[in-house]
């Protein structure tokens, strides 16, 4: 694989739920996903096999996990080991955040490869 390079703000997304858009950067073994939520937009409970690094670029995101919310301001990351029950919410203003997923999350590939 040879250098690839993004301008986050013009590259293409998808919709991972109603009011959050996420814009992805596959590597080998690792990927980078800018997630946008609009206002008071939630990721209902799931979980998935692959660990989760993330940072609050913009608002506030609050993780629960085990029935505890763990609320993320501007510049607060996490590392989110797999296969952990947790859901998500973001405030009135909504959040951007940066997830780092790996492995690569193949689901997330064929997503945005059929444009939605």
């Amino acid at each position: 694989m040879s250098l690839q390079t993004i301008h986050f703000s013009e590259a293409p997304c998808f919709t991972m739920i109603e009011g959050v858009e996420a814009r992805p950067l596959f590597g080998e073994g690792a990927m980078l996903n800018l997630v946008t939520f609009a206002p008071g937009a939630t990721v209902p409970l799931h979980s998935h096999p692959h660990e989760q690094l993330g940072i609050v670029l913009k608002g506030m995101q609050a993780l629960v996990v085990d029935g505890v919310a763990h609320e993320l301001h501007e510049l607060d990351g996490y590392v989110l080991p797999g296969h952990v029950e947790h859901s998500a919410y973001c405030g009135p203003e909504g959040a951007t955040v940066l997830d780092i997923f790996t492995p690569v999350r193949e689901d997330y590939r064929e997503r945005f490869t059929a444009g939605g």
